[in-house]
């Protein structure tokens, strides 16, 4: 059986928008691709053809994948979030104790991470670490380069 996947309500529904989007939009596109490539004769030799069963082939991988993910996915219910302790969904701010440099996380599921946008995995070596910690709590995570020390500073939706 797959393993599920933590999911926002945000996040589950882009899935599902992506998901439509393939199916209903790009299937058809690479399905006329394939049309015209082979219009064109010989299959042996056709690039056009052999590029669109290609990006058919990866198409459906990716198709069959998101199905994966909305068929396995486990939606987290804000409604039974508290801002007690650091949990899949909340916002929470650090202070580096070392530099005193603030930063502030979602702490989201791994398919949704986007460090970028401020969205760390509860599967990462910070998320995992602050996870069921409680506002005023001291973290200390050891990574390749040291140990990072982190005071939870806040816990927000």
């Amino acid at each position: 059986m797959a393993e599920e996947i933590l999911l926002t309500q945000e996040g589950y529904d882009k899935i599902v928008a992506e998901h439509e989007e393939l199916v209903s939009v790009r299937r058809k596109e690479v399905s006329e691709r394939l049309k015209e490539a082979i219009s064109y004769g010989d299959l042996s030799e056709n690039a056009e053809y052999d590029s669109a069963k290609d990006e058919q082939a990866e198409l459906e991988e990716r198709i069959v994948k998101l199905e994966n993910m909305i068929r396995t996915a486990k939606i987290i219910d804000e409604s039974e979030m508290t801002n007690d302790f650091v949990g899949v969904g909340l916002k929470v701010e650090i202070k580096d104790v070392d530099s005193g440099e603030k930063m502030e996380f979602t702490i989201v599921g791994s398919t949704e991470a986007d460090p970028f946008a401020g969205k760390i995995s509860n599967e990462s070596l910070v998320g995992q670490h602050l996870l069921g910690k409680k506002k005023g709590e001291i973290v200390e995570i050891v990574v390749p380069d040291g140990i990072l020390h982190y005071k939870v500073e806040n816990i927000s939706r």
